[in-house]
């Protein structure tokens, strides 16, 4: 492995794409298969950074474009970054905002220069370029920072679809050069992370990949998936992308999905994820257990006296029934939104810690399969 590249791979899986590894940032370790809960805007929902922590988790996920605007780059500029602002001491990665700006649809122009969009909160025009994206992250301090991208909707054209690959590569290309003009070490705390687009299809995949790999980036991750496409096209995607991708790079599939796509991803090839479905599902009194989903606003649950998922050792779990829990979200007490969404947060990190036993123990694709063939994302 080259000496610049972060990720080293431990075990490979013989019989599916699975691998695990681990990848060694400043602020820590990270190991892989990795889920990455969302802190938009520097809190994971409901949860202290330390309760994050003692729940397993390895690095948060920040936005770019939500930061930006509040509480914008001057105040946390003066903490030092937003690692101290949110009291988090563990890796970050924050987005590069061409997600929420491709979400602005009817507030934004796009043209080769960057991104010209009118804030959700009060309507002021703002513009983002591929320099103004990475400074804006470098004032984060966030430890992988991803280059700006553009980001089609999953029905869009051919024709989009390919622009859309034209003009990511074009700004990634730009990102790369004032990072690196930017860069004051040899050895940087910060690395760019470049975002293969193409949607679903393969040849635009495949170019959007082989141009962003001749900037031979320490990482690569897949954008414009889980944007309304078939999952049978998403899946076939990330298996060329397993085809195409180093294997000495980490890959990163960005904005999936639920356990069973985690599992299946990971037995595609890939490496780091991150969702909402876990925190925002849990404000919704939707919880995961290894058989599917709860909703524990459903009638049968006030007055059950068996805990959500037998095992789990989450907060919830070990102190309440679901009856509690029941009473909590019909009463509208908010610590039944934390309760539910540390238990949300803990099954999700608790799948990947056993996704990583699975593969360590040469058992990966027995483990997936009886997983799959168990969870089924249905109400219980």
């Amino acid at each position: 492995m080259d000496s610049h590249l972060p990720f080293t791979v431990i075990v490979e899986d013989r019989s599916t794409a699975a691998r695990r590894g681990r990848i060694d940032l400043t602020r820590g370790r990270i190991e892989t298969p990795c889920f990455m809960p969302i802190g938009t805007y520097g809190a994971v929902k409901t949860s202290a950074p330390w309760e994050v922590e003692e729940l397993g988790a390895q690095i948060v996920l920040s936005n770019t474009y939500h930061l930006f605007l509040r509480p914008g780059m001057d105040l946390i500029g003066r903490y030092g970054g937003l690692h101290r602002f949110m009291g988090w001491n563990k890796p970050i990665l924050t987005d590069s905002g061409g997600y929420q700006v491709y979400s602005l649809a009817a507030l934004r122009e796009v043209d080769d220069e960057g991104i010209t969009f009118q804030s959700h909160l009060d309507g002021s025009t703002h513009r983002f370029t591929p320099e103004t994206v990475i400074d804006i992250q470098r004032t984060l301090g966030s430890d992988l920072v991803m280059a700006l991208d553009e980001c089609p909707p999953g029905d869009a054209p051919v024709g989009i679809i390919k622009e859309a690959v034209r003009r990511t590569t074009l700004w990634a290309r730009r990102c790369q050069d004032h990072f690196q003009a930017k860069q004051s070490s040899p050895s940087p705390t910060q690395l760019l992370i470049f975002i293969v687009q193409g949607g679903t299809e393969p040849a635009l995949r495949r170019q959007s990949a082989e141009e962003l790999l001749s900037l031979d980036g320490p990482a690569y991750a897949i954008g414009g998936l889980a944007v309304g496409e078939p999952k049978e096209e998403l899946f076939a995607t990330l298996e060329l992308m397993n085809e195409l991708l180093p294997r000495d790079r980490f890959r990163y599939l960005m904005g999936v999905g639920t356990p069973a796509d985690l599992v299946r991803a990971v037995m595609a090839g890939m490496d780091i994820f991150d969702c909402v479905l876990p925190t925002r599902n849990a404000r919704n009194g939707q919880l995961f257990t290894p058989t599917g989903t709860l909703n524990i606003r459903n009638s049968r649950h006030r007055s059950a006296l068996d805990p959500v998922q037998e095992g789990c050792d989450c907060p919830l779990c070990t102190h309440f029934e679901r009856a509690y829990l029941s009473h909590l979200f019909h009463t509208g007490e908010i610590l039944g939104l934390r309760l539910a969404t540390a238990h949300n947060l803990r099954f999700y990190l608790r799948l990947m810690s056993s996704i990583r036993a699975a593969i360590d123990g040469g058992h990966f694709k027995r483990w997936s399969k009886e997983f799959l063939q168990t969870y089924e994302e249905v109400e219980v």
